[in-house]
């Protein structure tokens, strides 16, 4: 099985650009999408969202996301009180998103392999090692303190 993955933290409003939320938080973003630039009836993407994003093969899921929380935890406080306000400018909750990306057999993922037994377990075909993951008391309080939904879409490259 091949796996590629990826993960991000965004924050996302209707109302409220990339740029503006750059300036508000002084963190310079990884990527910014715009509200509409690919489509504008109907809006496509459908928010604005300025996103911190851990592309990074050969990570584990939660491995990608201590490399994007060790970026922005210190900023965690004002960045959910900026997430509060965008929920209020917008009229609905979901501005803060920590987003999980998987596609399976995808041709550019990462193959299978034996990376050697553990304490006297080997991975059987089926057991990837990217498969695993999990969500530490650290990641529990950074989504916490950001308002951040975990959002985690899984697809089958075709």
């Amino acid at each position: 099985m091949l796996v590629s993955q990826y993960t991000y933290f965004a924050l996302a409003s209707m109302r409220i650009p990339g740029t503006e939320i750059t300036a508000r938080l002084g963190i310079e973003p990884d990527e910014v999408t715009v509200r509409g630039s690919r489509l504008a009836r109907p809006p496509r993407p459908v928010a604005h969202e300025w996103r911190v994003v851990c592309r990074k093969p050969g990570l584990t899921v939660d491995e990608q996301m201590t490399r994007i929380i060790d970026r922005l935890f210190d900023h965690a406080e004002r960045i959910g009180a900026l997430a509060a306000e965008l929920d209020r400018v917008d009229g609905e909750s979901g501005a803060s998103r920590l987003q999980v990306v998987r596609i399976f057999e995808h041709p550019a993922g990462e193959a299978e392999g034996s990376a050697g037994p553990v304490d006297g377990l080997g991975n059987r075909f089926g057991q990837h090692r990217l498969l695993g993951w999990h969500l530490d008391s650290r990641i529990l309080e950074f989504l916490r303190l950001t308002r951040a939904q975990l959002d985690v879409d899984e697809y089958a490259y075709e």
